[in-house]
């Protein structure tokens, strides 16, 4: 028996639904209905329908978490940090922190107490909201037995003072569907223009590519699997191959992306990279008591800029830009394009056990683990972790102590051969960090080789 619309109570909802989805909001709901009311269930219509569509996704391939994250028990948000849903991926390609929320990884909502999701993610946000960061969004896997309520979103939203909106430079929303659309519209009201404008919506992951470090970016399982049926289920085949085009050969004057030993013979023996010793130069003597310097990004396209001419083996004057943040992002660009990380791939393991060390040993064992180093590394390690000490002096000035730019600066001195940086990993690396730059003097002091530089 069919029902008609003037008794079906949802209809006004789904006539209101299938406007809404054409862009025209304001202009469809009927009179009598309140919007906010019925935008919440419209997302919880919407919810259910992509639930059902996934249902022949879900038996290929179950949801919900496939990585075990190992933590410390004594984590102050253990109960929650062990989902991963919340993790730090390094930087992107321009300085900036990469902070992701994977939906896949919630479990059950009466499995998980939603205010302390909320506390654990301005917990994860407090370290690092003082300096330019980008929040991706992996919104494949949400469920309405996982979701939060829009009451909590609401809550979240309010908590999110200017302190953690004015330094996120873009929201990165992967695999948005018609729910998270509708979410948007319930908070339009509440959203300023500015805030809008960093939303950015990504259909399929190869899109991040262009912006981010994709390789260093902690990506579910579940979210690749999703990735891939949806590109296969694109009409006229999948879209264009993800693979990138064999790499050209660098120039003999290239800086970025290149091994320090390509870089010493194409530079008359040069110990320090050229890019390393004009930015620290620069930095020295304009930058040290700088406000947050190495916090802050820069225009891409002057990145872009600046990359060009030195791999084109042309002079680069920073005065001519006039932001001391330029040579202080370009330093961290350059560490963090190395083929191999300044520390070595080998010493990665070896940071991740750092925290099995006793406080009162980690010093000498942080001496241990350089003077392992292969002598050019040690030699340009020292020669950065120098300056690096030189900033932190002046943290009265500046607001860079050793622990700051530990945060800074450990993701891209040390980083593992495969795969991503989890949340979990990023302790040890940056207590490592942090020892290194506050005690230079008696971790690189006893090893003085013959080819050392000074800043």
């Amino acid at each position: 028996m069919s029902v008609s619309p003037e008794l079906n109570p949802l209809q006004g909802v789904n006539d209101a639904a299938q406007v809404l989805l054409h862009g025209g909001l304001q202009r469809v709901l009927p009179v009598g209905m309140t919007a906010t009311a019925d935008l919440e269930q419209l997302a919880e219509i919407e919810l259910q329908r992509e639930e059902e569509e996934d249902e022949g996704e879900q038996k290929k391939a179950p949801d919900g978490p496939s990585t075990t994250f190992d933590l410390d028990p004594s984590h102050p948000y253990y109960d929650i940090a062990r989902h991963g849903i919340i993790q730090v991926s390094g930087d992107d390609n321009y300085g900036r922190k990469l902070i992701v929320f994977s939906s896949c990884c919630l479990p059950p909502s009466h499995q998980l107490n939603h205010r302390r999701l909320l506390e654990y993610l301005k917990f994860t946000l407090d370290q690092y909201v003082e300096m330019d960061y980008i929040l991706v969004y992996f919104h494949y896997g949400l469920k309405s037995r996982n979701k939060p309520s829009i009451k909590w979103l609401r809550e979240a939203y309010s908590e999110f003072d200017r302190k953690y909106k004015k330094n996120l430079k873009t929201l990165y929303v992967v695999h948005p569907t018609n729910f998270i659309r509708i979410v948007w519209n319930i908070f339009k009201p509440l959203i300023s223009h500015k805030f809008g404008k960093k939303l950015m919506y990504v259909n399929y992951l190869t899109e991040l590519r262009g912006h981010l470090n994709y390789d260093q970016l902690y990506i579910p399982a579940d979210v690749l699997r999703h990735d891939e049926m949806l590109r296969a289920a694109q009409k006229g085949g999948p879209p264009p191959s993800v693979k990138s085009p064999p790499p050209r050969p660098p120039l003999p004057t290239q800086q970025f992306g290149v091994s320090l030993q390509y870089i010493r013979e194409k530079n008359r023996e040069a110990i320090i990279p050229p890019v390393m010793v004009q930015t620290v130069a620069y930095l020295k003597e304009k930058g040290l008591r700088t406000e947050g310097i190495f916090r802050r990004s820069v225009r891409v396209q002057t990145i872009k800029d600046v990359q060009k001419l030195y791999n084109l083996g042309k002079p680069v004057n920073f005065d001519l830009y006039e932001d001391i943040h330029v040579p202080a992002v370009i330093l961290k660009t350059f560490l963090r394009e190395l083929p191999e990380p300044l520390l070595t791939f080998r010493v990665y393991s070896q940071v991740q056990e750092f925290l099995n060390v006793e406080s009162s040993l980690r010093v000498t064992r942080c001496k241990q683990m350089l003077e392992g180093l292969p002598e050019h590394n040690f030699v340009v390690v020292k020669f950065l972790l120098s300056f690096l000490h030189m900033v932190s002096q002046e943290s009265i000035n500046n607001k860079m102590s050793a622990s700051n730019l530990a945060c800074v600066f450990g993701v891209n001195l040390v980083w593992p051969r495969h795969g991503s940086i989890s949340l979990g990993a990023l302790t040890p690396i940056n207590i490592f960090s942090e020892i290194l730059i506050e005690h230079f003097d008696t971790v690189f002091g006893s090893r003085c080789p013959p080819a050392q530089v000074t800043p």
